[in-house]
């Protein structure tokens, strides 16, 4: 009796581990700081199914960088879901351990067949470091782009530029040339990116070894001069004071005492002298 009890328990885990889903996240071991992690999902979850996808710093203590939520889409009952793709931006990111990882909510992961991969470890490659730039990081667009600076042993084997600006892609990938400076056995180059608005611009840095890493330029627009608004000028005049004329003296007419009296000394001379006669 107990045999067959022990064997009734080894069919229902067997038949338990036969019908558990399965999950492969799958990312590279490695990648340049600056290019995106790009990360894959097989699995054969029912439809419908959402779980999220963390990346973590995996240091001292996980911390989480940044999340994607994921939903199983319709697919044949007896085949896996479509691949699943994901990418998590590393610019600006520091060199060192990360980690990503599908996380359920609840018990959904306890459905999962022990053979699944729901995490993995991978490593952010920084070379951004052996890159001095010695043109402006912020330039006007009378003047840019100059791109100017030298890559710690580089010597004299060139580095290819890529430039991305708010349009996309303006330049490169092409490589040009750099000089040795004898004094470090860096590799000093200067290169022109003629660019027609303004805005953020990235540059790409490799060599033969790989990616380097990015530097963000920033394009000014022009100086625009602020009209300054006129202000209408109103002279308002002081009322003009007119003299007052002074008031015109009327003449009275001519007192008649004089002319008499004139008359009386026009008779008696006239009678005078008509006596003399």
């Amino acid at each position: 009796m107990k045999r067959i009890i022990l064997l009734a328990l080894c069919l229902i885990c067997i038949v338990g581990t036969c019908s558990a889903y399965q999950l492969y996240l799958s990312c590279p071991d490695s990648v340049q700081v600056g290019i995106p992690l790009k990360c894959s999902i097989d699995s054969n979850l029912p439809a419908g199914t959402t779980f999220d996808v963390v990346f973590y710093l995996s240091q001292y203590t996980a911390t989480p960088i940044d999340s994607k939520t994921v939903t199983i889409q319709e697919h044949a009952v007896d085949m896996s879901a479509p691949t699943i793709y994901l990418l998590f931006e590393t610019k600006g990111l520091a060199g060192g351990q990360y980690k990503v990882e599908a996380e359920f909510d609840g018990s959904e992961g306890g459905k999962l067949s022990d053979d699944s991969d729901t995490w993995q470890l991978t490593e952010l490659l920084d070379r951004s470091g052996d890159i001095t730039i010695t043109s402006p990081m912020s330039q006007p667009i009378s003047e840019a782009l100059r791109i100017e600076g030298s890559i710690t042993k580089l010597g004299n084997e060139g580095v290819e530029l890529e430039v991305r600006g708010p349009d996309g892609r303006i330049f490169g990938p092409q490589y040009i040339g750099t000089k040795e400076n004898q004094r470090d056995g860096s590799g000093v180059f200067t290169q022109k990116v003629t660019v027609t608005q303004p805005g953020e611009y990235d540059v790409y840095f490799a060599d033969a070894d790989g990616f380097i890493g990015i530097k963000t330029f920033t394009v000014q627009a022009p100086a625009t001069t602020t009209p300054v608004p006129t202000t209408a000028v109103i002279t308002t005049r002081s009322p003009t004071t007119v003299p007052t004329p002074l008031p015109t003296t009327t003449q009275s007419p001519l007192s008649l005492l004089p002319v008499i009296a004139a008359l009386t000394v026009i008779g008696l001379l006239a009678v005078s002298m008509a006596r003399r006669h």
